[in-house]
């Protein structure tokens, strides 16, 4: 089989910032190594591979990194370390990703569908399925900030099935909205899979991978504990579920505590003293000022 996603050795953190100016300080840092001490591993060491045709469910606990794992996919973030490789054109559907809130339904399938490439004329053929199978009526024609998450999902969904990417990551979409829907999904995504289209599929719902997938990802808390047979992993992972829920609220805190801990990392990158460098300010400043004073026209404007 042809290999479509490899993971090797994939970390990715994000910075812990006591103030947002911090936040602003490293995003705009011509030094790269002013860098938070502190920071949180979403994804710790994680590698597996991943076939065309193949259906691979993603499991988990709320703050495993489900959601980290299917950004890193779709190529929305970059790892920190590590490297992945993705043989496909990848196409993200999680609540609202990629539609633009003050855009309305339509506005949102021609920009969504223009990113991907597709022609006008295309576009115009398959802006009516899209509309079909969306099913929010006239809301089609509203900003989509006035949507509901269900509607968000619906929009999402109907968009990125019909722009034909080879590799198709959903995560959540389907856990908002009504059981029609969800199972106007399934069909779809099965249909898909007759293609030999690679799907990721991130869910709260055992049953529900189970169900579709052929393979399953168990993600926690940042590391992949088990990738393998969606049978054999779901039932590690009810067992784990069944001795959770049998924890006191007590012992439940503690034990996400103590995982989260490991999460949390300090790097020292600078000595304390080197940030007191005037030049290393100055050249902050430099970057920064300008930023500021853009956005202040764009608002103005």
């Amino acid at each position: 089989m042809k290999l479509k996603v490899e993971f090797k050795n994939v970390y990715k953190s994000f910075g812990m910032h006591a103030k947002q100016y911090q936040k602003l300080l490293e995003l705009f840092s011509l030094n790269k190594k002013a860098r938070s001490e502190k920071r949180f591993e979403a994804v710790r060491d994680v590698s597996f591979k991943v076939f065309e045709g193949e259906s691979v469910g993603i499991i988990g606990l709320n703050g495993s990194g489900k959601s980290t794992l299917s950004n890193l996919l779709a190529q929305v973030i970059q790892p920190t370390k590590g490297t992945i490789d993705i043989f496909g054109e990848t196409s993200l559907i999680a609540i609202s990703a990629g539609l633009n809130k003050n855009l309305n339904g339509l506005e949102n399938i021609q920009l969504k569908c223009m990113m991907h490439g597709i022609s006008r004329d295309e576009i115009k053929r398959i802006t009516p399925e899209i509309i079909k199978f969306a099913d929010i009526g006239e809301y089609i024609h509203q900003p989509v900030k006035n949507y509901s998450s269900g509607m968000k999902s619906r929009l999402g969904f109907a968009i990125a099935v019909h722009t034909d990417p080879d590799i198709l990551i959903i995560d959540e979409a389907l856990s908002v909205g009504d059981s029609t829907f969800a199972e106007k999904c399934l069909v779809k995504m099965n249909e898909f899979k007759e293609r030999g289209k690679t799907i990721f599929f991130v869910s709260h719902s055992a049953a529900q991978v189970k169900k579709f997938c052929d393979k399953a990802i168990w993600m926690h808390y940042g590391e992949l504990k088990e990738f393998g047979d969606t049978k054999d992993v779901t039932v590690v992972y009810q067992d784990f579920i069944s001795w959770f829920n049998n924890l006191s609220e007590v012992e439940k805190i503690e034990y996400k505590k103590s995982n989260l801990k490991k999460q949390s990392v300090l790097e020292t990158l600078r000595s304390k003293k080197d940030y007191g460098n005037i030049s290393d300010a100055f050249a902050n400043i430099l970057v920064i000022v300008p930023v500021i004073i853009l956005g202040a026209l764009l608002v103005l404007n």
